[in-house]
């Protein structure tokens, strides 16, 4: 372990694990695991209005589920914690930095009401003018200043801090992904609040109290921060600390309509449970998650953790928008759950379970029958387990309606010829007829009868399984109870037949 890359994640516990949240704690990972480095989660919890329940084990549950681990965090605290901001807000750590600016006279209180904000803004807009804070205090001495604050809060008003932005000043950095970007002072829109009236820090503040107490060394977080450094460097500068290194990651953009991926976009599926829920694999999710916006040499695209660990370079981290593809996650959910079929059995058992279909005492009975439902029924085509359930539910477990189109087969004169040799020659079977005697016994209906194709599959299709299409037949045959399959065919014909 070095203290030569510390990296940090810092989620709000306000809602669920994102597939962009996921991205910046998986390579924050990857970039400490790599350099051998250390890796920090820090909740940021000082929002407490947006804060949900249980958000904070949401994240961590599914971090873990990922197959992410860290060296610090709440759960396993180190030299630098608390590593919750509410904790830290607590103890005064930013409240000593404020007071600190305010005293250099690089900060002040501000007893703005919104209202007055509020007609400020409308004033610009009317005059075309960029939205920016008017200082209010120009030109007063230190002394007046003070007189001011003194006449506010006798009035009862509470006030917050707000920055003073030395607007002539350009903030440049070198960023890991972006290569040299400069934002002049100007761009941030005036002097910015650093302590709400409620005494909270705001994020752009805490976030440098922390990330500097913290000894964080670089700083790896998603495009949408860009804005944000120049008034996070402003605070370095203005307490006399050394800026780490700063890397913004592309954008994640929705693949089918090239927009920004919005939590509110609800075409796509967008939070780490949801796809838990669904059966994908923590692999996957992965693999999927680390090619967004970060490319390996050569053209495989299907890597473990571990491979990633390995090869990951920050200097392949992208500046194009990284696309969202859905139809490219199930391509690689579907890749791994080929891989190791036996260890994603059981989570087909699960979802078969689920879904009513069967018990778990008769699943745990009858596991290898279960095993070669999931084969014959078609486990290599599915992109999630969930998938499982309707292709295994007809005919195995239940039989779904005949159609007006099943009739028409059933009834035309090959179907009826079809009907009456199979049921003769799959009653003279035995029970225990295996896929090849099946086949046989249907290969020769068709030399008798002179029948073939869909005239001569799909009447013993309907039949047996009320099904026109579905996997290899001979093979279903083997697995479905054939007691069962003739009162199916008993009462196809005296509904259609007879």
């Amino acid at each position: 372990m070095t203290d030569d890359f510390r990296v940090r994640y810092a989620p709000s516990p306000t809602g669920y694990l994102h597939i962009g949240n996921a991205r910046t704690a998986l390579f924050n990972w990857l970039f400490a695991r790599h350099y051998n480095g250390t890796f920090v989660i820090r909740i940021e919890d000082t929002d407490s209005a947006r804060n949900i329940e249980n958000g904070e084990q949401s994240q961590l549950e599914n971090l873990k589920w990922l197959g992410l681990d860290w060296d610090e965090a709440p759960d396993k605290p180190g030299q630098y914690g608390p590593y919750r901001q509410s904790e830290r807000n607590e103890q005064g750590i930013y409240q000593e930095f404020i007071d600190e600016l305010l005293a250099k006279g690089l900060a002040y209180k501000s007893y703005k009401t919104s209202e007055q904000l509020a007609e400020e803004r409308a004033a610009q807009q009317a005059a075309k003018q960029a939205p920016h804070y008017i200082y209010e205090y120009e030109g007063l001495t230190n002394e007046e200043r003070e007189a001011k604050y003194a006449d506010f809060e006798a009035q009862g008003l509470k006030p917050v801090v707000r920055f003073r932005v030395p607007e002539e000043k350009v903030y440049a950095w070198d960023d890991i992904v972006k290569g040299h970007i400069e934002i002049g002072a100007k761009e941030v829109g005036g002097d910015w609040v650093i302590q709400k009236a409620d005494g909270m820090p705001t994020y752009n503040f805490a976030v440098v109290v922390d990330d500097h107490l913290m000894k964080i060394s670089h700083v790896l977080r998603g495009d949408d921060h860009v804005s944000n450094t120049p008034k996070q460097m402003m605070i370095y500068e203005a307490l006399g600390w050394d800026v780490p290194k700063f890397g913004h990651m592309a954008l994640i953009i929705n693949g089918a309509t090239g927009k920004k991926l919005s939590k509110r976009d609800n075409d796509v599926l967008q939070f780490v449970e949801q796809y838990r829920e669904l059966g994908y694999q923590p692999e996957a999710m992965d693999n999927f998650i680390g090619l967004l916006g970060w490319s390996p040499k050569g053209e495989d695209e299907i890597f473990s953790l571990e491979e990633f660990k390995e090869m990951f370079d920050e200097h392949r981290l992208s500046k194009a928008n990284a696309k969202f593809d859905q139809k490219k996650l199930e391509w690689i959910n579907n890749q791994w759950i080929r891989k190791d079929k036996d260890r994603i059995m059981p989570q087909l058992f699960d979802q078969i379970i689920a879904a009513g279909l069967i018990s778990k005492e008769d699943a745990e009975k009858r596991a290898d029958w279960l095993k070669e439902v999931i084969e014959v029924a078609g486990v290599d085509g599915i992109s999630y387990t969930k998938q499982i359930v309707d292709l295994v539910r007809e005919p195995f477990f239940q039989l779904g309606e005949v159609t007006d189109e099943m009739v028409d087969y059933l009834t035309s004169e090959d179907g009826r010829k079809v009907y009456d040799a199979w049921e003769k020659a799959y009653t003279a079977l035995p029970d225990d007829a295996d896929a090849d005697t099946y086949m046989a016994t249907i290969r020769g209906i068709q030399n008798d009868l002179e029948i073939k194709g869909r005239n001569l599959w799909n009447p013993i299709r309907i039949a047996t399984t009320h099904q026109i299409q579905g996997p290899n037949l001979p093979e279903m045959l083997v697995l479905l109870d054939k007691p069962a399959v003739l009162k199916t065919m008993a009462d196809v014909k005296a509904k259609y037949l007879d």
